[in-house]
């Protein structure tokens, strides 16, 4: 930036800004108005987000999960998590409509799980993958209740019994499909609903998964596809460290690591949004790159979006002009 300090002052901007000004600006302006700008954002990049789903259905999917943040535990002393480690947790859910993250949560990284996703309010008739570190019987019958839909991995010291065996398609990847209810005395008691399990053979690593979920009509391969979209997740988390440079802080205190987090995630809609816009069908990691390259150079964005490769144009070169001054001079002009 203090290279390109010509350009940043035809922004408006004097000089560079300084690293233990972005340190001390982290901690003392609050986090949650950062958290007021990403829900704005978000809600421009929902309307060009919808209908962009690869299933057919029309119900919402989302997927949760949680990533972890190491932090140096000597300098974020109130980031508890383990006696010599310290961390953050990102708790994030994503919508599959455009891969939106629509609701986020930064806690200490000692925090479990369970207690980020028991806060969610769901639509109706809407689907939320989850991982087995999720399973929370209470929580699958508070779900069903509300008419939302959960597709999980069962955990293996689970009790249950089959109530309903079903056919399975041949030659797929699904072994097993049945209907069961849950025996253990916790579980029954929490969620004495019709369960579905299935037994989902995966060729990439040759072993055999176990799915639970409440949605009784879905094709069992459709159930099967659910839960293979929970690695966009995953994807989302990757891009975000790896692109946003997540990893180090300019501030110690928690204020400032929220902050910088924050900020992630709202460049994070940014690039959502030039996504959704282009018509070139941009990967992430792809975008990030080219827009670094010119970052201080002057195109139309929307143009450039759209026709990254195609050379700029010229600039106009100002021309003075002639002014009629002959005669002036005679006049006493």
């Amino acid at each position: 930036m203090s290279c390109c300090l010509g350009k940043l002052q035809h922004l408006g901007v004097k000089e560079s800004p300084r690293r233990s000004t972005l340190s001390y600006a982290n901690a003392h302006r609050p986090w949650q108005l950062f958290e007021a700008v990403f829900g704005q954002l978000l809600a421009k990049c929902q309307p060009l987000a919808r209908g962009r789903q690869r299933f057919r259905f029309r119900n919402r999917l989302y997927s949760f999960d949680s990533t972890v943040i190491e932090l140096c535990v000597s300098l974020f002393d109130w980031a508890k998590y383990q006696k010599t480690k310290g961390a953050v947790k990102l708790h994030l859910l994503l919508d599959h409509q455009g891969y939106l993250p629509t609701y986020a949560v930064i806690s200490e990284g000692n925090v479990h799980d369970v207690r980020m996703i028991r806060k969610l309010t769901l639509p109706a008739d809407s689907i939320i993958v989850i991982d087995r570190g999720y399973v929370d019987y209470a929580l699958f019958a508070r779900w069903t209740d509300e008419g939302v839909w959960f597709v999980t991995r069962m955990k293996s010291d689970a009790s249950y019994e089959v109530v309903e065996q079903r056919d399975v398609p041949r030659g797929g990847r699904v072994l097993e499909d049945a209907i069961v209810v849950m025996t253990g005395a916790s579980s029954a008691r929490k969620s004495p609903y019709f369960l579905r399990r299935l037994v989902v053979f995966d060729p990439q690593t040759g072993k055999s998964a176990v799915l639970l979920t409440n949605h009784l009509r879905f094709g069992a391969t459709t159930i099967a596809d659910l839960y293979r979209e929970r690695w966009q997740i995953e994807l989302f988390f990757k891009a975000l460290k790896q692109n946003l440079r997540v990893k180090s802080f300019v501030g110690t205190t928690a204020n400032a690591v929220r902050v910088q987090i924050w900020t992630a995630l709202i460049a994070m809609l940014l690039l959502k949004y030039l996504q959704l816009r282009s018509k070139l069908g941009w990967a992430l990691s792809n975008l990030v790159a080219l827009l670094r390259w010119n970052l201080f150079t002057y195109r139309d964005l929307w143009r450039w979006i759209d026709q990254p490769y195609d050379t700029p144009p010229e600039p106009l070169l100002a021309q003075q002009l002639n002014l009629a001054l002959e005669g002036v001079g005679q006049h006493g002009g």
